[in-house]
């Protein structure tokens, strides 16, 4: 054991692995893709840093998708609390929350436990909104269609080049808490910039949860991901689409 920190053995010893350490999880994250795209439900991972504006993002999605009728659901994952799921049972989404205790991030095994509490199948969209954090969560499939990272203004221009990989794997940025620009030194070119650098197809989008700035262009990506996707009406290429894109796939 090191003395300084604590790492564990310093000497590397070489172990043969015939399966890949996750290759549970991803056993897993195929079943809850099953059963998302069999009942046509379009499963969405949000993540991001504790108080980048995850939840706030999901009660101004409440907002702007009630015109469309679509009836969300949501599992909101915490260490220690429920806060979240309260805030979004309050705004309109039936939700459920997952306690950690010292877990980081969320595994497929956490989300497909919660799904036998929650009426999800009625769901149009189902949000699991992940553990603040931009290291752990990156790496683990929940058996989402597409993974969406909240980046709030207030964390700086340079967060997807310190912790590229959560931005490698994201389909979607959502630039939170625009309304703040103007009371900080934050130059909106040098991040998109810095997301150009880490995402193999850089797409974000700039939004309020708290003016609504950019909620109707959230909701449109939404319905596209629904219709590519054919959760519009009967779903559409599902044995395909079972194997889905997973984590490390350059998506």
């Amino acid at each position: 054991m090191c003395t300084t920190c604590g790492c564990g053995d310093t000497e590397l010893v070489p172990v043969e692995l015939h399966e890949k350490i996750l290759a549970g999880n991803d056993r897993t994250a195929r079943h809850n893709r099953e059963h998302f795209l069999e009942a046509g439900v379009l499963a969405l991972n949000l993540m991001g840093s504790p108080g980048a504006g995850k939840t706030a993002v999901l009660e101004a999605t409440a907002r702007a998708a009630a015109a469309r009728g679509w009836r969300l659901g949501a599992v909101s994952a915490d260490l220690a609390t429920d806060n979240d799921a309260v805030r979004l049972q309050k705004a309109g989404i039936p939700s459920r929350a997952i306690t950690t205790g010292q877990a980081c991030h969320l595994d497929a095994e956490l989300v497909h436990r919660s799904l036998h509490d929650l009426p999800w199948q009625q769901t149009d969209v189902f949000f699991i909104e992940n553990v603040g954090n931009l290291v752990c969560p990156a790496i683990y499939d929940l058996g989402e269609a597409a993974s969406v990272v909240v980046l709030s203004v207030t964390e700086g221009e340079d967060k997807p080049l310190k912790y590229p990989t959560m931005f490698l794997e994201a389909d979607l940025v959502l630039i939170s808490k625009c309304d703040l620009i103007p009371h900080l030194d934050f130059d909106m070119a040098r991040l998109e910039d810095a997301l150009a650098r880490v995402m193999p197809t850089p797409r974000a989008l700039k939004v309020s949860a708290r003016t609504g700035e950019g909620m109707d262009a959230w909701v449109a990506w939404i319905a596209a991901k629904r219709l590519e996707l054919g959760m519009v009406g009967r779903v559409a290429g599902l044995g395909a689409a079972l194997q889905g894109p997973g984590r490390g796939a350059g998506r």
